[in-house]
């Protein structure tokens, strides 16, 4: 049908009331002037007789004596002038309804159902037929006998309401489905989507559809799910009346005739009241959502709701399976009902459209087709945009900047977050080069689904953008504490530079400033309420920092995208909405709750596969339901990948990558490789949990307290530290330019010191390994010793504690004991160029080997497996929280700490030489 204008449409209105007032004539108008005329006579004899048998069958007496009453003098000109006018109007009403329909419900709006049923519609959507068939009616007048057809105005012009007589659910049904079928079958795939909800029945709500179920064109909703059905409504309302205010339309019907576009489906939806009443509340949504819903494409067809809108609905009433009255007749006219179709042929029509719409999407999407043709053209300087998946065939958008600056990503185990965080991330990276999109990519849980997008020993290639990956950090909070550090110190800089530029956000500062390197930065934290898992320093830390970048990122272009399975058990933000409320883009999987707004429920009944996208904080009119593609799948993002480390590597850096699950090695670490002799040695105890790859070391000039104590009886742990000290100790050293003296009273730790030896041997170090009978003698050389310092020296004690009552012991004729010339070699021996490294399996033992003088003489130390309280003493006072894991050890150092640190103690690797292990 072509496009109808206003004055098109005015005559069919004109038109519909013209056959209404004929039809009206021969039942009520008649009667209505009769009744005027005679009042008079106030004779309800006279008035049936002349309505019920007409002038052509009174009596000639009756007819005398009627005119010879002086009061009926003017009633029966007027009854005949009603008469005539009837008569000379209805010969032609049933040509002119024929006509009427045929104008205004062509092909299958108003044709036969075998004309059509089967095929799919042609109609782009820009205009819908003014009426739409639902039987046919006869009124016997005059020696004549006359069928016209009857149909119901819907879409644009009117909503339905539908009420049904005892055991006439079937024939109901028939009217929907009739009408439904006739909608689907005008229009091309795509055009129409359907709402079915019934109050009474979780499922059989118009089977015969079923098949457009598997596509857009068809959703169904629970019985409690009227709400959720009328908020989805009231969104699109919303949304399309703020699209018409801002073009200066007024429906959805103008945007399409003044823009030549069709932009937004027709929407339908059938209620099924069963005649119960509704609470309040959705009555009055109900009532809202119909005033509003024409002017935006929305149209309704209630059955038994007991409730009248207050805009334009015309009515069907059932007298039984096959008769009805109608408001179209604009009277108690009879209508014959067209017979349901065929439920087969029902289910092979809508099959066809289903299939129509998949091949008008392009059948089902690959990640392939949310990507580019060119790779990194887009700019970020005003907002980052990406699709992340399609709804019928059109891309849906991520969209993160100043409007949008923070996302919520929720779902449960399984439903697909991680592929969506993996569609998302792909999408972005080919849109936008490292140069305008860096990523710092964070996963809580025990896996690695960040771990690829970091060169492995499988591939080498990596992800350009990526700056920070980390994975397996659940039991390492420290890491998303430090990652929060480096977003904060990064937002103080950014602000400062705008400042300086007199300037407020990212895009006006890239314009003032065009030389810099202001790219847009985007966190992801996946599962991110294990940074608030404790009640401690962490916990509160974190919360600060997160608010504080939440609220102050946006301006400067960092983006957090905070991803959980629930983010109900954060007890971090109760009573502390600041984080959620900046986070308006909202991205709920299926099955995920809380993560929308509290009353917003879409997600709950979203297919697999797919996700609700919302950039209005949650609201239920912002949901847009996008299937995701596979993204996540073997060899799926890597294609991606290469292409863009082929195009990118050269110019960009390796992401760092954090792995919790593994020690790092002391020969990979960074500042391993750049110790050098300079008179400054530094002992490396481990690696920092930071964004970047540092570590942690303990500077041992000349000067007291320098001293470094391994502290707890985790073995494996003391033996790396212990080793790694030593070894870069001697990187720092010439050859023969230092001495290392050794001691292990353990036997089981031998293997260990023997290793390392033979390291420091084949450096062509001077190493002394002491024996445990001749320790006390030689620490008592060793301090005696220190008035005439020669060559620096480090003395490694393994396992003090298991000696120290051997060195309490004084030989006969020497006045100190071992143990007092222990506590003079660690006192003055830093001044003198001899410094001590050693462990010991208790804190108490520590305090023994100290005695009376304090713990001044170790100015730093690493704790394994003790517990916090206990650490106070050597810790400046402070209150130590410290809960001992595997792998993990607290550093402190009273020269340059101002609280401990948690450090990863480096992997002791074995040694090898010529072959031999």
């Amino acid at each position: 049908m072509g496009n109808r204008t206003d004055e098109q449409r005015n005559r069919v209105a004109a038109a519909l009331e013209r056959v209404r007032g004929q039809i009206g004539l021969v039942l009520g108008a008649a009667a209505g002037a009769r009744r005027a005329a005679e009042a008079e006579l106030a004779k309800l004899h006279l008035e049936r007789v002349i309505v019920t048998t007409g002038m052509n069958r009174a009596t000639g007496t009756q007819l005398a004596e009627w005119r010879g009453n002086p009061s009926s003098a003017d009633v029966f000109p007027k009854l005949q002038a009603v008469r005539d006018e009837f008569y000379t109007g209805w010969t032609h009403a049933p040509n002119t309804l024929r006509e009427l329909v045929a104008a205004n419900a062509p092909g299958p709006a108003g044709r036969p159902p075998g004309d059509w049923l089967g095929r799919v519609g042609t109609n782009d959507g820009f205009t819908a037929p003014g009426l739409w068939r639902i039987g046919s009616a006869t009124v016997d007048g005059r020696d004549i006998s006359r069928t016209f057809d009857v149909a119901v105005p819907l879409l644009d012009e009117s909503h339905l309401a539908i009420t049904s007589a005892p055991k006439t659910r079937h024939a109901v049904d028939g009217i929907v489905q009739n009408l439904l079928l006739r909608v689907l079958s005008t229009f091309e795939p795509g055009a129409v989507r359907v709402h079915l909800w019934d109050i009474g029945q979780l499922t059989a709500i118009l089977p015969d559809l079923y098949p457009l179920s598997r596509t857009s064109a068809l959703t169904l909703y629970d019985p409690s799910g009227l709400a959720d059905l009328l908020d989805e409504l009231a969104g699109h309302i919303r949304r399309i009346h703020a699209t018409a205010m801002q073009s200066g339309n007024a429906s959805l019907r103008e945007i399409r005739r003044t823009t030549g576009q069709r932009g937004e489906p027709w929407r339908i939806a059938v209620l099924y009241g069963n005649g119960e009443a509704l609470e309040p509340e959705r009555v009055r949504d109900l009532k809202r959502v119909a005033s509003g819903a024409l002017a935006a494409g929305i149209t309704l067809i209630l059955v038994d709701v007991p409730t009248t809108p207050s805009t334009a609905v015309e009515t069907i009433s059932l007298l039984d399976e096959r008769r009805v009255i109608s408001s179209m007749t604009g009277t108690d006219l009879p209508v014959d009902l067209d017979p349901p179709m065929p439920s087969a042929q029902v289910m092979r029509a809508a099959g066809r459209i289903a299939e129509a719409l998949i091949a008008k999407q392009g059948g089902p999407r690959s990640f392939a087709d949310l990507l580019p043709t060119e790779l990194g053209k887009e700019s970020s300087a005003r907002e980052l945009r990406a699709p992340v998946g399609f709804y019928e065939g059109e891309a849906v958008d991520v969209v993160i900047g100043d409007a949008s600056p923070h996302a919520l990503i929720g779902g449960p185990s399984g439903s697909g977050k991680t592929n969506f965080l993996y569609a998302m991330l792909g999408s972005l990276a080919a849109r936008y080069s490292p140069e305008e999109l860096a990523l710092y990519l964070l996963d809580f849980k025990e896996g690695v689904s960040f771990a690829g997008l970091a060169p492995g020993r499988k591939d080498a290639s990596w992800l350009p953008h990526a700056k920070l990956i980390g994975v397996n950090v659940n039991t390492d909070r420290e890491f998303g504490l430090a990652l929060l550090r480096f977003l904060a110190d990064e937002l103080r800089r950014r602000s400062t530079a705008a400042k300086e530029h007199e300037v407020t956000n990212l895009a006006d500062l890239r314009e003032q400033d065009p030389e810099g390197h202001w790219p847009r930065i985007v966190a992801v934290i996946d599962e991110f309420q294990y940074l608030f898992a404790g009640r401690d320093g962490v916990t509160s830390q974190a919360t600060q920092l997160l608010e504080d970048i939440a609220r102050r990122g946006r301006s400067q272009g960092i983006h957090l995208v905070l991803a959980s399975q629930d983010v109900a058990g954060i007890e971090a933000f109760w009573g502390k909405p600041a984080v959620f409320e900046q986070c308006t883009l909202r991205i709920a999987m299926p099955k995920a709750r809380r993560v929308l707004a509290e009353t917003n429920n879409a997600a709950v009944s979203a297919p697999k596969w797919h996700a609700v996208l919302n950039h209005d904080s949650g609201v239920a009119h912002g949901n847009q339901l996008a299937h995701i593609p596979d993204a996540s799948s073997k060899d799926v993002f890597v294609k991606l990948q290469h292409r863009l480390w082929e195009r990118y590597s050269s110019s960009y850096r390796q992401p760092r990558l954090f792995d919790g699950a593994h020690s790092p090695v002391l020969e990979g670490a960074a500042a391993f490789a750049e110790l050098k002799p300079d008179g400054k040695p530094r002992a490396l105890l481990g690696q920092s949990i930071d964004v970047t790859d540092v570590a942690c070391g303990v500077e041992l000039p000349a000067g007291p307290g320098r001293n470094v104590a391994v502290l707890g009886a985790a073995t494996a742990e003391a033996l790396s530290i212990m080793d790694s000290a030593t070894r870069s100790l001697a990187r720092q050293y010439e050859p023969g330019k230092v001495r290392f003296i050794l001691s292990c009273p353990i036997e089981t730790c031998l293997p260990a010191v023997t290793d390392l030896v033979d390291r420091l041997h084949a450096a062509g170090h001077t190493t002394e390994v002491v024996t445990t009978g001749d320790l006390s003698a030689r620490i008592g050389e060793l301090a005696e010793g220190l008035s005439e310092p020669d060559e620096p020296k480090f003395l490694l004690l393994y396992g003090v504690d298991a000696v120290l009552p051997a060195l309490e012991n004084k030989q006969p004729g020497v006045l100190k004991s071992g143990l007092d010339q222990l506590r003079l070699v660690l006192k003055q021996g830093p001044s003198r160029g001899l410094h001590t490294v050693g462990w010991w399996r208790s804190v108490a033992r520590l305090k023994d080997t100290l005695g009376f003088a304090g713990t001044d003489d170790i100015g730093s130390w690493a704790a394994l497996d003790v517990q916090g309280n206990d650490l106070a003493a050597f810790a400046a006072g402070q209150l130590v929280h410290w809960s001992p894991r595997p792998g993990r050890a607290l550093f402190f150092d009273r020269s340059t700490h101002g609280a401990p640190e948690v450090i990863i103690p480096f992997q002791r690797t074995p040694f090898q030489q010529a072959g031999v292990r």
